[in-house]
């Protein structure tokens, strides 16, 4: 099959399974902490009735214009204190919706906790029984780091450091209405950072300077050398990253850097003009490809010396007892799904890093040929659309396949689901066929080796915490010459 009308195809296919039904929904959930120092509350207790009578007083409230919310309910040592923040960038409709689902999910999971907090995406949310307003508490915190470690560290780090100074300056000095900022800055004329830092407005001046700054010392600690980093602490919170991951609004916008007059502008269009965007987009990929790429014989023999180019990566091979115990010896309660070629299980190693560990099994009809086909293509591949291989791992007839965790699993979650699918607006759905459009790209024509996918579908492809999608599963995949255009294959595929 033409590898530019193969790569049209499957964009008009994805483009396609993104337009169904629209509605609003929670966004991808980060972190949530149950406290053990305030102990737990005994059922039917004063405090519980207060602190249902709380909760469900939220679900009654209109939106927050400001994005803030703080609630209480009954007296002394039983008094219920929740608050709720959402990202200052957010409209008021998604602030409104993810504050409810945090307040239902953070019940869920710290049923009996007298203190409670829960971060997603658009909103952080908490519960307490001791005073929350006008406190600048950092404890606790977590972090999520993103994408490759920076080459250029010094000029980074610079560039990153000036812009968070900046933004922690901007963000303390809001009003009891917002404490927020957000700000770009430029490494170099082809990198660019971004970047948010907000607090709780019922901050100070200083106490919002003082939290950032703690977020921003902890920084190196945690994730030294990363292209995109998130640290959370209860009342403040700073993100980076080296692609915009924030809404622009007029009020709160600053640029930095070797370029400080550019200027970026949001352009609200309507559905029928997104729908046809996407379609005029795939047409000119298409376009270009085929001018790019005219019709050649086949020369299976350049795949196959490509092939023999690859060196195997030894150092990516684990030992089989550390991905056991990570697993948990491959216990139910770790297992993220299951697939035709094995279960996929959630692993932590010795250091807290998170990995997927798709365990192939024995009567798997992705056999030894597949099984090295994948760790081959995918150790030589780097791409932000493409999911990470981590390692592998072998043991008698056991064959593991490590990769980087991607927590909103698969795209067809998310479009089949009753719920889940209204989460994806216009924005994310473009920002979804943009991504898994770049990710084609890059294997059919900007990686060192030319790789055609043959089993794309919403199933292989895998959301981040950003809703970034990337293309998995490279079991089935083909190597290419670089001008091959054609090429025949003995086994039917999806694509």
């Amino acid at each position: 099959m033409d590898l530019s009308w193969q790569f049209f195809s499957s964009s008009l296919v994805t483009a396609f399974l993104l337009t169904l039904t629209l509605a609003q929904q929670q966004p991808p959930y980060l972190y949530h902490y149950c406290s053990e120092t305030d102990g737990n509350f005994t059922r039917n207790s004063t405090y519980e009735t207060n602190l249902n009578r709380l909760l469900s007083s939220f679900s009654r409230r209109t939106a927050h214009e400001n994005g803030f919310y703080n609630f209480s309910s009954g007296q002394g040592s039983n008094i219920a204190n929740a608050i709720a923040l959402c990202r200052g960038d957010v409209s008021s409709s998604d602030c409104f919706n993810c504050v409810n689902n945090a307040n239902t999910e953070l019940r869920d999971r710290c049923p009996n906790q007298i203190e409670a907090s829960i971060w997603y995406d658009y909103c952080m949310f908490r519960y307490t029984n001791h005073s929350i307003l006008g406190r600048a508490e950092t404890d606790p915190a977590f972090f999520i780091w993103y994408g490759d470690k920076v080459t250029d560290v010094d000029a980074f780090n610079q560039a990153l450091s000036s812009l968070l100074e900046s933004l922690r300056n901007k963000a303390s000095s809001g009003t009891s209405l917002g404490k927020f900022a957000t700000g770009s800055t430029r490494v170099s004329p082809f990198r660019t950072i971004y970047a948010l830092a907000q607090c709780t407005p019922d901050l100070t001046q200083n106490g919002c300077s003082s939290c950032l700054s703690r977020v921003i010392v902890y920084i190196p600690q945690c994730c030294g050398r990363k292209q995109g980093v998130r640290v959370g602490m209860l009342s403040c919170n700073i993100r980076f990253d080296i692609e915009r991951f924030y809404n622009l609004t007029a009020a709160d916008t600053t640029t930095t850097g070797n370029n400080s007059n550019s200027s970026e502008t949001t352009i609200i269009i309507s559905i029928s003009a997104t729908a046809f965007a996407l379609f005029l987009i795939s047409g000119c990929i298409f376009i270009i490809l085929r001018l790019r790429n005219p019709k050649l014989k086949p020369r299976e023999h350049e795949a196959t010396e490509a092939v023999d180019e690859i060196i195997t990566e030894e150092s990516l091979q684990y030992d089989f007892n550390i991905i056991t115990a990570a697993t948990d010896h491959f216990s139910d309660a770790n297992k993220l799904g299951q697939g035709g070629f094995g279960a996929v299980y959630k692993g932590t190693l010795a250091g807290g890093k998170l990995i997927a560990v798709k365990r192939l099994s024995s009567d798997s009809t992705q056999g030894d040929l597949e099984f090295k086909n994948e760790v081959q293509l995918m150790s030589n591949l780097q791409h932000r659309n493409l999911v990470r291989l981590q390692g592998f791992s072998l043991e008698g007839k056991e064959r593991l396949l490590i990769y980087e965790f991607v927590p909103n699993g698969s795209l067809d979650k998310f479009l089949f689901d009753p719920v889940k699918k209204a989460y994806l607006d216009w924005e994310r759905r473009y920002k979804i066929i943009e991504g898994v459009a770049r990710g084609l790209l890059y294997l059919h024509q900007d990686s060192r080796l030319r790789i055609i996918h043959r089993d794309l579908k919403a199933g292989n492809i895998l959301l981040d915490a950003e809703m970034t999608p990337k293309i998995a599963d490279f079991g089935t995949a083909r190597l290419c010459a670089i001008d091959q255009t054609h090429g025949a294959t003995s086994r039917i595929m999806g694509t």
